[in-house]
């Protein structure tokens, strides 16, 4: 198991890529590219693919991020990660929210992280989200909220490899409680 970290602050110069990864997921109407910062109540809910598009993205991205600016209606402040493996190659999206709301408890989390389709079964996800323990930990949460699909068992069992603990199945999802702090990954992180 690499220590490499995972995790990277969004950053304008990885456009090209962007393309490439939306394009994995299934395009930009996909409904799986969960932590990405779209899906939410607040426009854009899919991706535009211009640079224009792109800057706009990163734009709503660090105004959630920034303590500064009061949380839009239903948003809650936010962390966003890119995920990246050992060579550098982005290969998925991680949003660590700060608090929760009511649709978060029930169903949302404090994070919720992805891999591009061609690259899961790698580990990646268990890795991702052990760095996001530690950065959820920095920030003051001593236990996250992270949920999946209750038919997604590769998700529950990464949540479970990073210390998860089952509370309730709710609107279809699998609500685990983690504590957070350094890594312990069942693979040695």
């Amino acid at each position: 198991m690499s220590a490499t970290p995972m995790l990277a602050h969004p950053s304008a110069d990885r456009f090209a890529e962007w393309i490439q990864l939306v394009e994995d997921y299934g395009g930009p109407e996909s409904t799986e590219l969960v932590g990405s910062g779209f899906h939410g109540n607040r426009e854009p809910r899919v991706p535009v693919l211009t640079t224009d598009g792109y800057a706009t993205w990163l734009a709503m991205l660090a105004e959630e991020a920034d303590e500064s600016v009061p949380p839009h209606p239903g948003r809650v402040k936010s962390s966003w990660f890119w995920i990246l493996d050992d060579g550098g190659a982005w290969v998925g999206f991680l949003a660590l929210r700060r608090s929760l709301n009511a649709a978060l408890l029930e169903t949302g989390g404090h994070i919720g992280y992805s891999i591009r389709p061609s690259r899961r079964g790698e580990g990646l996800a268990a890795r991702a989200l052990a760095d996001a323990l530690v950065e959820a930990s920095a920030i003051g949460l001593e236990r996250v909220l992270i949920t999946c699909d209750v038919d997604n068992i590769a998700s529950a069992r990464t949540i479970e490899r990073n210390g998860g603990v089952y509370e309730d199945s709710r609107g279809g999802k699998r609500r685990y409680w983690v504590p957070t702090g350094p890594k312990r990954t069942m693979e040695g992180g």
